[in-house]
């Protein structure tokens, strides 16, 4: 078939911003401070002031903002960076996503831009997948009144939410069902993660629960972990299974069709082309 190789070579991935050593470790750190923003309740000693503090929650949630502003601005600024035609997709993903999300708003979790969010981050890689879901939940929160100390959690979390489905095996080889099927999979396990992750976050400051649910400064791991697990069961299990599901249903319904289009988009985009100036002649440019 004389077509084959013009059917790989239209077929071949693109990456909107390839991860550089300065990229690579601004991920990585934030990654880190994000699982101490998160994880603090579960990680403080005992014995620490941390863990007997109301102040914790407050502190990240005004320190995540900075660093997840530092981690997009160096992923944008690196060497390969973003172009101008990666910041227009960006720009136009980011307001897809962010009108998708109010459309389930309140209804038992059923949020389809989290499909979007998968299937741009396999397509476009984990850098543009990061920067993808902060900037979009960033957007989402302007849109819908939804500002407040969650926000910059829910930013970081849908940056990894979208990032990690650009870390799944086989983005440039895996085509058609079997694809259809690790991202839908992917995305029904994230979804739990995000709420769980989310969860966690406010856990520790919400009144007027139950002892057998709420957080116990200071506590045993264990004991606090089985709170969490009845908290996570009681209050979001149905909103999770909702948004899980919806995400499920829409990535086998509609997958096929969006990533033939964001891989159409990437290839005209030609994100990995080389900029050459020419002179009046036709000559490259001093």
């Amino acid at each position: 078939m004389t077509d084959a190789p013009h059917s790989r070579a239209q077929d071949r991935q693109v990456t909107a911003v390839r991860l550089g050593p300065r990229a690579t470790t601004a991920l990585a750190l934030i990654t880190a401070i994000g699982i101490a923003a998160f994880g603090w309740p579960l990680l403080a000693d005992a014995d620490s002031g941390l863990a007997h503090s109301q102040d914790a929650p407050w502190l990240f949630a005004a320190l995540l903002p900075l660093l997840v502003g530092v981690v997009v601005a160096t992923i944008a600024d690196e060497d390969n960076g973003m172009d101008a035609k990666a910041v227009a997709m960006l720009g136009v993903l980011a307001a897809v996503g962010a009108a998708l999300r109010p459309l389930g708003a309140g209804t038992a979790g059923l949020e389809p831009m989290f499909f979007l969010m998968v299937l741009s981050g396999r397509v476009l890689g984990p850098g543009f997948g990061f920067v993808l879901g902060a900037v979009t939940m960033f957007a989402s929160a302007l849109l819908t009144g939804g500002v407040g100390p969650w926000m910059p959690f829910q930013m970081l979390a849908m940056g990894w939410f979208a990032m990690g489905a650009g870390l799944l095996p086989g983005r440039h080889r895996l085509r058609g069902r079997a694809e259809l099927a690790l991202l839908a999979a992917y995305g029904f396990v994230a979804s739990f993660a995000y709420g769980t992750v989310m969860n966690l976050q406010g856990w520790t400051y919400i009144g007027g629960m139950s002892s057998g649910i709420s957080f116990h400064p200071g506590d045993p791991l264990t004991a606090n972990l089985l709170r969490f697990a009845a908290y996570c069961a009681t209050t979001s299990l149905g909103w999770d299974l909702g948004r899980a599901v919806l995400t499920t249903v829409l990535t086998f319904a509609l997958g096929s069709t969006v990533l033939k289009a964001l891989r159409r988009a990437t290839r005209r985009a030609n994100f990995e082309a080389q900029v050459t100036f020419r002179g009046p002649e036709g000559g490259p440019t001093g």
